[in-house]
């Protein structure tokens, strides 16, 4: 592997990683760099590495230790609780040239963007079990102080074991705050349409518009804009007949084009729809 090759022989931490896991088969890549399937070798639990090149690291935080590291880091350590809902880091090494995160990983698991494709489209109550983990680890995310930025179905860990899904990839999250963000990380197709046409964004009217798009995948299989339609102010979003009437409202009202018009995170988690509450 490049991370462990182009370090480990000249650093300790180096030769800490060596000692301690096992390096498996390359999970993903990407801008930030790759991730690998490892094994924790003093008792066999399956990990998640994730090699970062130093030169790639763009802001820095500080750990309540005192510590200077990664803002992915401060971030994950600030979310790291044992909430079931996020990603686990379990430790972090600076190597000359690495970055590298140890995670938590399940031993059978999938990103939701294969989960849906294996199945082509979720049933309103897969999706409904598995948007109301994604709002509770959001929440969670959000009581820490931290705005994720790029929710999106590669983001999201299944464990197919459980079903129990897992928010991950903190590498575009910044600290959360009341006044508007001038800044965009993130993915471009999931930024809302004040960032597009006016430059700026809350954080919490960001993230209901990102779960509006991520809703629309889980029952509908593809992205709502993804033909690359504009969205115009008077936007309507066009909706299969299939999906029940409250499935629709949700999708409609996270989409909403005004962010003054998009629920609150509340006001999601408690929406019939998510609660399951039969309508009379």
């Amino acid at each position: 592997s490049r991370i462990r090759s182009a370090d480990s022989r000249v650093s300790p931490a180096g030769k800490a990683l060596q000692e301690r896991y096992r390096l498996g088969s390359l999970l993903g890549r990407g801008g930030f760099g790759r991730v690998f399937a490892a094994t924790r070798l003093s008792d066999g639990a399956p990990v998640a590495i994730k090699g970062v090149p130093r030169n790639r690291v763009r802001h820095w935080g500080e750990l309540p230790d005192g510590t200077s590291a990664p803002l992915e880091i401060v971030l994950l350590a600030k979310v790291s609780t044992g909430f079931p809902g996020v990603v686990q880091l379990l430790e972090w090494l600076e190597l000359p040239r690495y970055i590298v995160m140890v995670l938590e990983r399940p031993e059978r698991c999938q990103d939701l963007r294969h989960f849906i494709r294996a199945r082509r489209l979720l049933p309103e109550e897969v999706a409904r079990e598995l948007f109301r983990q994604v709002l509770e680890a959001v929440r969670h995310c959000t009581s820490c102080g931290v705005l994720h930025r790029d929710i999106k179905p590669a983001n999201i860990l299944v464990d197919l074991d459980t079903g129990q899904a897992k928010l991950i990839d903190f590498g575009c999250g910044t600290y959360l705050q009341d006044t508007a963000y001038t800044h965009f990380a993130g993915t471009r197709s999931y930024s809302p349409p004040e960032w597009t046409q006016l430059g700026w964004y809350y954080g919490e009217a960001a993230t209901l518009w990102s779960l509006g798009i991520l809703l629309h995948q889980m029952v509908c299989g593809e992205h709502p804009f993804r033909r690359g339609q504009n969205i115009t102010w008077d936007h309507q979003l066009s909706l299969p007949q299939r999906l029940s009437q409250e499935c629709q409202d949700l999708i409609r009202w996270c989409l909403s084009v005004h962010f003054l018009d998009r629920p609150t995170l509340e006001d999601l988690l408690c929406d019939p729809w998510v609660q399951d509450i039969p309508h009379p």
